[in-house]
């Protein structure tokens, strides 16, 4: 499963690694490490998991110094065991210690987005459900945690506010009404732009079908309310369960037979996954030349 773009990711490891660099740069290891060593270390995962980040984590070393030699084991997206060798990397012991927070800052963050969607999507398997993301994510991490919800087997909903129209129960007081703030959106986008509109009603569902809505978002039905909006919808508009979404309840939720179900958790609780960089004493050795 392919990563972000090089040109999407690199701005966002770079900016990682500035906000830990400073102004002076690792006080710390450029004090006490060599500048003519070499080392090899390794990056291990410590629990089983789905991998995401490890090509942004890979990126990390190079970017400090592009004569590092990273060789991957494993790739975004894999299911690995615990105590599984990710990465191994050759060159500075001093960028080996420079990246490594922040290498497995991205890889824990990302790594522990695609093994909670894994688990979404394990935990609905048979249904015709999709697991989706939402716009609840790290300032400044939203391509990277959307693509790590892709290597968790789920899938992204809008990334962002200019591409997709979706209309909140705010939205809704302001214009008057489901009919009106469809309407309204309706003759302001262009003709290649999705219309999705939130209820929290049967009554509002209704009138969003009356209205023509394209996908409507159910926020906080319980199960048999959502199995009587896919009955009243009868396939005439997608249907996205949302809200009060968690392991003891998706399943519950994609039996009623929605479309989606779109878990805020993926990105905004998720535990991060446990991986180490293990440098190998036995590599340590001075450049000669």
């Amino acid at each position: 499963m392919t990563s972000l773009p090089r040109i999407l990711l690199e701005p966002l490891v770079r900016a990682a690694l500035l906000e830990d660099l400073g102004r002076a740069g690792d006080l710390t290891t450029n004090a006490i490490v060599p500048a003519d060593r070499r080392a090899s270390a390794a990056i291990v995962a410590r629990a089983a998991c789905t991998v995401s980040g490890l090509a942004a984590a890979a990126r990390t070393f190079v970017l400090l110094d592009p004569d590092i030699a990273v060789t991957l084991h494993a790739h975004d997206g894999d299911a690995v065991q615990a105590n599984t060798t990710l990465a191994t990397i050759s060159g500075s012991p001093r960028t080996l210690l420079t990246a490594e927070r922040t290498a497995l800052n991205i890889l824990g963050r990302l790594g522990g987005v695609a093994t909670a969607t894994r688990r979404y999507v394990d935990a609905i398997a048979g249904t015709r459900a999709t697991i989706v993301d939402t716009r609840k994510t790290t300032p400044g991490m939203r391509a990277l945690e959307k693509a790590a919800v892709r290597h968790g087997g789920g899938k992204n909903h809008r990334f962002g506010l200019d591409d997709a129209i979706l209309i909140k129960d705010n939205h809704v007081a302001v214009a008057g009404g489901v009919t009106r703030a469809i309407a309204a959106a309706r003759a302001a986008a262009g003709h290649l732009v999705t219309i999705e509109v939130e209820v929290d009603s049967i009554a509002q569902l209704d009138e969003a079908l009356a209205a023509g809505a394209q996908i409507i978002l159910l926020d906080n039905f319980a199960p048999d309310a959502l199995a009587e909006g896919v009955r009243r919808a009868a396939g005439r508009a997608l249907l996205e369960a949302s809200g009060g979404v968690n392991a003891a309840t998706v399943r519950a939720i994609a039996e009623s037979g929605v479309d989606l179900i779109s878990v805020g958790a993926l990105t905004h609780s998720v535990t991060c996954l446990d991986v180490a960089l293990d440098i190998d004493p036995a590599s340590l050795e001075p450049v000669h030349g």
